[in-house]
């Protein structure tokens, strides 16, 4: 195993819990190459524990404190450890993110189970070359009908890797899986991120308690809101720009058997521009539209399209009305996130309360100290007025 030093500054990201040391924090590389397990040591030579090497700028990512003897043997643990976590959550539901990346101690790996398939992502060097042992072992743990590889999202553009996709098992990528008391068809391979939105699948189910009245949702995508808001709600108004997903929505009501949903496939800018020359009026609104800002120099601009949502939305809320809006940006904090809602709701003139602070399921864990773990923030507003 090479060694690799970092300077003082590394190791104290890594000794503080952070476990991304950058290419200015490195002092030698020690001849290390793209994917390798290294040894890691401060400037002293104080040994600070193994971690994946890369050619990116992020140069390491830790995998452990202690040194690893069996390369495989510590793969198989890990994920065993990170699947017995979700054991009580699998207990009650056919869904759930098996491994979250660096918050189950295996960075770049992503690992989604959705009914009898898996969804296996990597997003480094590292992982990306380990990815059929890592495929035979959760094959191993999990013995799933498919596999699907879903190695195509812009995070493998920094360590270099060509994106890419491909079933490794079985033969039919469409699964069904279920969201509370609701089914959910979808296309492992063909469907956005790894087939649906997990990490939002608790604040699905909450907000269908919440639902009344006349509903709206905006960027419905497969109708993961919008069909619970259905169970509480008189009739409901799901928006997706996009045709597919749209068709996928009313496709999965009609097969819910929800006859008060209806789907428009529509930019949500312009839907609500048009809903406000209508006076119309809606007792719950929930807002979840995809990342406005992935990187910083993103982030007024993403403020702007928040505002402009939010602001649009709460002249529509009706009295008593619940908004249930959400930004997965993770460039977005929490508290930039609420100080935009903030000024929308001074420039509408509308008092709200905040019932809830929310964020993503407990399948998708927050590692202390690591910010970037923390990227989905839902707030439920009550209007007071």
């Amino acid at each position: 195993m090479r060694t690799v030093t970092v300077l003082h500054r590394g190791a104290l990201r890594l000794r503080g819990g952070h476990p991304w040391v950058f290419r200015s924090d490195v002092r030698d590389e020690g001849g290390a190459g793209p994917g390798e397990i290294v040894r890691v040591q401060d400037e002293r030579g104080a040994f600070l524990g193994c971690a994946f090497h890369s050619s990116s700028e992020l140069c390491l990512r830790l995998l452990d404190r202690r040194m690893i003897e069996d390369e495989q043997s510590f793969f198989f643990e890990r994920l065993q450890a990170s699947i017995a976590r979700r054991a009580p959550l699998l207990a009650s539901r056919d869904a759930a993110r098996l491994v979250h990346g660096e918050s189950d101690g295996l960075p770049g790996l992503l690992v989604d189970r959705f009914g009898d398939g898996l969804v296996v992502q990597t997003l480094c060097q590292a992982m990306d070359q380990r990815e059929a042992m890592l495929v035979d072992l959760l094959v191993d743990l999990c013995d799933p009908r498919v596999v699907a590889v879903r190695d195509d999202g812009s995070t493998r553009d920094h360590e270099g890797l060509a994106r890419r996709k491909a079933l490794v098992r079985g033969e039919d990528s469409r699964v069904t899986y279920h969201e509370g008391r609701l089914a959910y068809a979808i296309d492992l391979l063909e469907d956005q991120k790894t087939g649906a939105y997990l990490d939002q699948a608790d604040n699905h189910v909450h907000a269908g308690t919440l639902a009344r009245g006349c509903a709206l949702d905006l960027f419905t995508y497969h109708g993961g809101f919008g069909l619970q808001l259905a169970l509480g709600a008189e009739r409901v108004t799901c928006v997706d720009i996009g045709e597919s997903a749209a068709a996928r929505a009313a496709g999965n009501a009609t097969a819910n058997g929800l006859a008060n949903v209806e789907v428009h496939c529509a930019n949500a800018f312009d839907f609500l521009r048009a809903l406000e020359g209508e006076r119309a009026r809606f007792d719950t609104i929930v807002i979840d539209p995809p990342a406005f800002a992935k990187r910083k120099s993103a982030l007024e601009g993403a403020r702007r399209g928040y505002k402009d949502l939010n602001l649009r939305a709460l002249r529509l809320l009706a009295p008593g009305g619940t908004l249930i809006t959400c930004s997965c940006s993770g460039k977005m904090t929490r508290e930039l996130f609420e100080e935009l809602l903030v000024d929308a709701a001074r420039d509408v003139g509308r008092r709200m309360v905040v019932a809830e602070r929310r964020g993503a399921g407990p399948d998708h864990p927050v590692l202390l100290g690591v910010p970037e773990t923390e990227y989905l923030k839902c707030f439920v507003l009550r209007a007071v007025d």
